[in-house]
């Protein structure tokens, strides 16, 4: 395990890096207010963890919206708000010939093929080539178009982009990139309604959250909106696969860098691109960023299951780092259990 201190952290990346990038949102009310019209939403639950030294709280988001994972938030709500914003009395129509097309790792593309599928429109999903055969199953028994294409995340990306503009769709992405920002910005807004319930649900202020990344559309969401409420007191740390450090590499260069790396078994969060609305945001917000082998993202996973916080080296990655931290029964810390056990 590797970590890094944030050199940036209270000011954000220096020599107005990202200046014409927006800052991720802190409106939680939005999606919470959309969400609440949904008949499948509902709050995730907090739950102790037992048998770690300090006091850990877990947000399980497992079952959340029958979706298997946090990503129903975000662009579920990015299609729910293009549905409203589109009129009528009945919403469920709204989008019917439309077409929104994304690379996906998997639960990112479940998100969208569901909101398409409520409101009329179609999804079409690029996976590739790693991502398990069981994601392209369920993407397809919610209507979804799968298409398998290029070894890695990036690539599969590249071919969504490319079917977006040749043929007239909305290209649905949960990363940020120059001139690419209006719909990744309010899909992290989307996750903020899983960090407010946390926030309500804690009993006491954390002094350690820690948040797994890809992207980094959780983490850079949610330590926005802990700043907000509770000011510099909760030491965050974001939490990368050593394959894919993104966000760490960009920090510690002060900008923008992309990775190359080979494929980890965290491929939920096997990303070698950082958002770059969440790059912002997390320079400004993260106190550390660290790296995990994927050895020892694999280490706990049976213990988590004897506690019933079965997952995968992905959803997992946050509670992963508690091996490695010298913490006290005086600490509390939040982590995300952000999808259940790989299929």
């Amino acid at each position: 395990m590797q970590i890094l201190d944030n050199p940036w952290r209270g000011s954000g990346l220096p020599n107005g890096a990202l200046d014409d990038i927006p800052w991720p949102s802190v409106d939680a009310d939005a999606p919470r207010a959309l969400l609440a019209l949904c008949p499948a939403a509902g709050a995730s639950p907090l739950v102790v963890a037992g048998g770690f030294n300090p006091t850990v709280w877990v947000k399980d988001e497992r079952g959340r919206m029958n979706l298997g994972s946090f990503k129903a938030l975000g662009a579920a709500y990015v299609i729910a708000h293009e549905a409203r914003q589109a009129g009528g009395e009945d919403v469920r129509p709204a989008l019917m010939g439309r077409t929104y097309v994304t690379a996906s790792a998997g639960n990112h593309g479940l998100s969208v093929a569901a909101g398409a599928a409520v409101f009329g429109a179609k999804a079409v999903i690029y996976l590739a080539d790693p991502v398990p055969e069981g994601f392209a199953d369920r993407l397809g028994a919610r209507g979804a178009e799968v298409v398998r294409a290029g070894a890695h995340y990036e690539a599969s990306m590249e071919a969504a982009q490319t079917a977006a503009r040749e043929n007239g769709w909305t290209l649905l992405s949960d990363s940020s990139w120059p001139g690419y920002t209006e719909l990744p910005h309010r899909l992290m807004e989307g996750y903020l309604a899983m960090a407010a319930e946390a926030a309500e649900q804690v009993p006491d202020v954390p002094t350690h959250i820690i948040l797994q990344a890809g992207v980094g559309g959780l983490a850079g969401a949610c330590a926005a909106l802990f700043r907000e409420i509770w000011g510099d007191a909760p030491q965050i740390i974001v939490v990368e696969p050593e394959a894919a450090p993104a966000l760490y590499a960009s920090i510690k260069a002060g900008e923008f860098v992309s990775t190359n790396g080979p494929v980890s078994n965290m491929g939920r969060l096997d990303c070698k691109e950082p958002s770059l609305i969440a790059l912002k945001g997390l320079a400004r917000d993260a106190d550390a960023f660290a790296l995990l082998s994927d050895a020892e993202a694999s280490a706990p996973l049976n213990e988590l299951e004897a506690i019933d916080l079965a997952t995968s080296e992905s959803g997992g990655a946050g509670l992963a780092m508690l091996w490695h931290l010298d913490l006290t029964a005086e600490d509390r810390v939040l982590c995300i259990l952000s999808e259940g056990p790989a299929e």
